[in-house]
């Protein structure tokens, strides 16, 4: 029995010994087995030794990580990803310096030796007796290949790296059964330059392409005598031999390659000399690696597309698989990101909205017919330094594709129920009192056969803007100055499902990924929904009632190899929401708003465009949602965390006693589509004729009151509404909520709500942000 150490284990000669023993008679044991080309391996190390029988014969290479390539629609760059910095070059893109060194350091006897150099063996066997430990070792290239195969194939699993690299005699069994079988199919110059492309050079560098980048801003071809010698040297300590950060220590092994160089007959004593003197020479590349990174200000694009591949299925069943495909990289993603459109979009955002400004906003367009996004941007930059006004959470989409809880829409959620009541055949020009003040109306139809009911005993109040706002009025007349009590009169006359079903068909779906609440109160955008949602839903109007799911990505090629693999990527999916007619009414009754109602600073001038406005109760939030046949916009205003109100701010450095829909968003938007549009055709919509309702006493001027709706969505039965009113089956009855102000007083274009909730009387919701952000829609 061999003696143990008093810890238990052999010592490093007894092991040596062992190992030697194994290797010898594996190799006479394996020399005559015919290995198969090819197969699929799971590269788990096993610390304990198993026979040559036990292990897989089979060894496939893995597919290296490499960095990914985001474009935009013109094929210009927008960021790089990876999870490793490499880029794999052929044999021949590789320095022959460079290919002498590492084999001078690595493995003198690489071509003389087959995957195991016994002659290797004995010598480390001997100086590790001699000095008591593990001094020299005795690892070929070719087995040094197969560690790293372990290493890349335990990507960034600690548990399993750490089996990859442990030192046991198990591993270096299966290491060396896989060497042999590499030197029997491979050949050594495939060996070499596999090598050279998988191993880890320190600084994030992985390969000697993203090495030379890295410390030479180079390609590794061009790499000279000197520079070949401190890259060889790195590999067998990147810590230690770190020429960034141990100029000294990096300098001294350098040197230490090129005497080997020159011992080995590679090069010239006198060539080792000469360049032993000259310096360092580092011409370092920071990596840029990252959606932090990404042009144009489109991180949070660059994110979106991220997601999408970590999430949708058609990049693998499993998010484990889709994980794998996004770390191993090598992608080319060419995505639907107007350039143009983002410019303009992240420029009227930087003029209107301050990132250190104490709210926020968002903006995103659409092209319509497609659902391609054309740009995506905040006023907070994409990053992790909170201190700097930065976030990683995406404020222009839903809480599973990295955004927040939502923001209420307001009064940018009624031509929905316009275009689902004009779908169910109710005219335009349909008619309701519409007076100042009244209760909910009560019972109200839900889907499935249920009764949405107020409280009898203590019936909900809804109100307009101001007194002034008396109906009766028209559906036209009606949405340019977002009255409430009609939109909730039309909601409760056609019943609340038409309405949810209509929003379903144009893709609007809460932020939060929960349902839209069954209650009259959702006409006045009391369900929180993300920038991106409104925005594709327009989008529906715009192409005339075909709505298409959003997408971000056209197309994805993979390098494998020296080849490039085409992927499927998501498609949109086009469907009619409402028809040709519905759609082109909604559109004449929003081209109404920009013209003459809430809307009017958000107006192109002589390019046609639609829009709403919204603000909601409290103002903790603002909206404007609009669009031209061309493209759909939605720009957000609020505070992402729902602390604070719009009341007495400064945005953009411009004071604000209170902000309106039409009044801060409203230009952002007007402003960002106009940069969009610049040298687009100008197309025209589809309108149709919508008279307009005449009432005695037209001649008292009442079309000429202001138009602002100061607090679309607001008040604070907009949020009871949904939190405590719901659909009964006539049991206990529901409470209803009160609304969503609107409408300007005679004369004012800002007016002021005649009233707001208790201060907290609702605490909003919010999803607990990022590095301390707390970013999330909520109610307020």
């Amino acid at each position: 029995m061999p003696k143990k150490r008093p810890g238990g284990g052999l010592s490093p000669m007894q092991q040596a010994a062992k190992f030697l023993g194994v290797s010898v008679l594996a190799g006479a044991v394996m020399a005559g087995i015919a290995l198969p080309a090819a197969g699929a391996l799971g590269l788990a190390a096993k610390g304990s030794v198993k026979s040559f029988d036990e292990i897989p014969a089979n060894l496939k290479s893995p597919q290296l990580s490499q960095r990914t390539t985001i474009l935009d629609n013109r094929g210009k760059q927008i960021a790089t990803v990876y999870s490793r910095d490499r880029t794999v070059v052929d044999l021949k893109d590789i320095s022959p310096y460079m290919q002498k060194a590492i084999v001078a350091i690595e493995d003198s006897r690489f071509y003389k030796h087959g995957a195991v150099d016994l002659k290797g063996v004995l010598r480390a066997l001997n100086k590790n007796a001699r000095e008591g430990g593990v001094a020299q070792g005795a690892s070929t290239l070719t087995q040094q290949l197969v560690k790293n195969y372990f290493i890349e194939e335990a990507g960034d699993d600690p548990t399993k790296v750490a089996e990859a690299t442990q030192q046991t005699l198990g591993r270096k069994i299966r290491e060396l059964k896989y060497a042999i079988q590499i030197e029997d199919k491979l050949g050594k110059k495939k060996i070499l330059e596999n090598y050279l492309n998988i191993t880890f050079f320190g600084e994030q560098a992985y390969g000697v392409e993203a090495a030379s980048q890295r410390y030479f801003s180079k390609h590794a071809k061009d790499l000279n005598l000197q520079e070949s010698a401190l890259l060889a040297g790195i590999v067998q300590s990147p810590s230690r031999y770190d020429p960034v950060n141990d100029e000294a220590e990096a300098t001294k092994r350098r040197n230490t390659v090129l005497q080997r160089m020159a011992e080995l007959g590679d090069i010239s004593q006198k060539e080792a000399d000469q360049a032993k003197e000259k310096p360092l020479g580092l011409h370092t590349s920071r990596p840029k690696n990252g959606c932090i990174t990404a042009a144009k200000s489109a991180g949070f694009f660059c994110d979106y597309v991220r997601q999408i591949v970590l999430t949708d299925p058609v990049f693998g069943k499993t998010r484990e698989q889709r994980a794998k495909l996004w770390n191993q990289g090598g992608l080319t993603i060419r995505t639907t990101l107007d350039p143009q459109a983002q410019k303009s979009a992240q420029a009227s955002i930087k003029d209107h909205v301050y990132k250190s400004d104490a709210v926020a906003t968002a903006a995103t367009i659409v092209e319509p017919g497609t659902g391609k996004i054309l740009a995506m941007g905040q006023s907070r930059p994409y990053g992790v330094n909170v201190k700097n006004d930065e976030t990683t959470i995406n404020l222009s989409v839903n809480s599973d594709m990295g955004g927040g809880a939502g923001y209420q829409p307001g009064s940018t959620f009624k031509p929905i129920v316009a275009a689902a009541a004009v779908e169910g055949g109710k005219p335009p020009t349909q008619e309701y009192s519409s007076p100042y003040e009244m209760p909910y109306p009560s019972p109200v139809s839900a889907c499935n056969g249920k009764m949405w009911r107020d409280d009898p005993y203590k019936p909900t109040k809804l109100t307009n803007e101001n007194e002034s706002e008396r109906g009766p009025y028209g559906m036209k007349e009606a949405t340019a100055k977002s009255v409430n009590t009609y939109y909730v009169q039309l909601i409760s006359d056609i019943g609340i499902c038409p309405v949810v079903d209509m929003a379903k068909k144009m893709g609007v779906q809460r932020a939060d990924g929960r349902k839209i609440q069954q209650a009259p109160s959702i006409a006045l955008g009391t369900q929180e929904v993300s920038p991106l949602t409104m925005a594709n839903a327009y989008a529906t109007f715009a192409a005339r009632g075909m709505y298409c799911t959003p997408v971000a990505i056209e197309s994805i090629t993979q390098k494998v190899g020296s080849d490039q693999k085409s992927l499927e990527v998501p498609k949109s999916t086009c469907s009619r929401a409402m028809s040709e007619n519905t759609a082109d009414t909604v559109s004449t009754l929003l081209k109404g708003v920009v013209e003459d109602g809430t809307g009017q600073e958000a107006g192109l001038g002589s390019r046609p465009s639609a829009g709403k406005t919204g603000t909601t109760d409290e103002r903790f939030a603002a909206w404007f949602v609009g669009y031209t046949p061309n493209m759909a916009g939605a720009v957000w205003v609020g505070d992402p965390q729902h602390k604070r109100k719009m009341t007495n701010i400064t945005i953009g450095g411009v004071p604000h006693d209170k902000v309106y829909g039409g009044e801060v968003p409203g230009p952002i938007w007007r402003d960002m589509m106009s940069g969009a549009l610049e040298g687009k055709s100008v197309e025209e919509f589809h309108l149709v004729d919508i008279p307009d309702a005449t009432h005695e006493g037209d001649d008292q001027g009442k079309g000429r009151r202001g138009t602002e709706d100061g607090n679309n969505g607001d008040t604070a039965g907009q949020l009871i509404g949904g939190l405590i009113g719901g659909p009964t089956d006539g049991g206990t009855p529901g409470t209803a909520a009160t609304g969503d102000t609107t409408a300007g007083a005679l004369g004012g274009t800002f007016p002021t709500p005649t009233f707001s909730i208790p201060e907290n009387f609702i605490q909003g919701q919010g999803n607990g942000g990022n590095n301390g952000n707390g970013f999330g829609g909520g109610r307020g």
